[in-house]
């Protein structure tokens, strides 16, 4: 999977269980902040946008594929891909690995979003205006 996106990542201490590799549930953590960094690079802050607009982004699905173990002290990339633009809601293709070694997947997944008011949690279409600004799937 070719990235759009990507965003570096070192592994501490705390990101890894006994045996010092990551813990699986951190890929998650990594994934998270990557979409969080690509949303930002489109020029929309979360916090802006739930006081603003009214509207969060909540994780609907995620499938992962644990591959290859990550370390403590490595440095990463984690990439961001849109697979899928709809009306309320967005999924992405995610790779992480070492940023030395791109073309070796430690882990991948695919993660849906939902839009969401932001009072009653409700599913909401992405206002137009982001919509706009979110590139389309090709």
């Amino acid at each position: 999977m070719a990235a759009d996106f990507r965003w570096p990542v070192r592994v501490y201490y705390e990101d890894t269980d006994s045996g010092g590799v990551v813990y699986y549930a951190n890929y998650l953590r990594f994934m998270e902040r990557a979409r969080t960094e690509w949303l930002r690079a489109l020029g929309f802050e979360q916090d802006h946008l739930i006081r603003d607009e009214g509207i969060l982004f909540a994780v609907r699905s995620a499938s992962l594929e644990y591959l290859r173990p990550a370390r403590f002290n490595d440095q990463l990339l984690v990439g961001v891909r849109l697979a899928e633009r709809r009306r309320a809601s967005l999924s992405f293709e995610q790779v992480v690995s070492r940023a030395d070694e791109q073309a070796l997947p430690l882990c991948t997944g695919r993660i849906r979003i939902a839009c969401l008011a932001a009072d009653s949690l409700q599913p909401r279409p992405i206002p137009p205006h982001v919509l706009e600004e979110i590139p389309d799937v090709g």
